[in-house]
Formats: structure tokens, C-alpha cells, sequence
């Protein structure tokens, strides 16, 4: 049976990407409309302001801002474990403002995501990314030897 997942073994590093690319998609597609449609900004701004947050509309724009941008990040793999900071901080703050006393499949998503950023904190964004890209350049930069004239 290992046999069979032996491939799988080996490529285990890439299963990050697929992650990577189901929640990039996913937080850029749930903060769009707030982002390119000011009445659905403005909804978002109501909505905070009925849950007491303070600067609404403030608010509003720093958390469709944030995750749209960490959907990007997310995408490229670029900067994954700041991402992963930013989910942490958006989620629990999602989570502590609107989720408190909700069932299991309202707060659910936001956990999901909120746990992620764990994910990618401790993980980083893996192959196939513009961090892995950097990271290796910056490793062939160091290994070529300095000339002194």
C-alpha cells in the first residue's frame, strides 16, 4: 500500500500549493465585491458598525483590503508566512467581533482560515512560489565569491 503513495511521498512539499490556491481564491472572491462596488462596501461598513466596531467604515476597508491582498500573496506565494501573520490577526478579530455565540458552520470558515495562518506561519509557501524563487536566488547570491580589486 505505501507503494502506492510513494510519489505522494516525495512530492509532499507541493501539497502546500494546492492550499495555497484554494484560499487565495477564495479570500480574494468573498472581499471582491466590497472592493469594486462602493454600495457593497458601505453594506460592509453597516454591518461592522451593527456588530460595535469602532471606525466602520475604517474598518471595512482594512479587513476587504487585507484579505484580498493576502488572496494575492497567497496566489504568488510571495510573502506566505506575513500572510499567514495577516490571517491570524484578521480571523481571531473576525472571529472575537461577529462569530462569538455563532453555530459551528457560521464560524467555521473564519476558524478554517484563522488556523491557516498557523499553516503558513510555521510552513512558509513551499515550491512553486515567489518566496521559494527568492529564497534560491538569494542562496546562489551568497554562494559566488566576492572579488576585491
Amino acid at each position: 500500500m505505501r507503494d502506492i503513495f510513494a510519489f505522494f511521498h516525495r512530492h509532499k512539499t507541493y501539497g502546500v500549493v494546492f492550499l495555497r490556491l484554494a484560499m487565495g481564491v477564495f479570500l480574494i472572491y468573498g472581499v471582491q465585491d466590497n472592493i469594486f462596488n462602493w454600495e457593497r462596501m458601505l453594506e460592509f461598513r453597516d454591518f461592522l458598525q451593527l456588530h460595535g466596531v469602532p471606525y466602520p467604515l475604517v474598518a471595512a476597508h482594512l479587513s476587504a483590503y487585507t484579505q484580498f491582498i493576502i488572496g494575492l500573496m497567497l496566489l504568488l506565494g510571495w510573502g506566505v508566512r506575513l500572510a499567514g501573520v495577516l490571517l491570524i490577526i484578521n480571523f481571531t478579530a473576525a472571529l472575537l467581533i461577529v462569530h462569538i455565540g455563532d453555530a459551528f458552520p457560521q464560524y467555521y470558515p473564519a476558524a478554517e482560515l484563522l488556523f491557516a495562518g498557523f499553516f503558513y506561519l510555521f510552513n512558509g509557501a513551499g515550491p512553486l512560489s515567489v518566496d521559494s524563487f527568492l529564497a534560491h536566488r538569494q542562496e546562489q547570491t551568497q554562494k559566488q565569491p566576492v572579488s576585491v580589486n
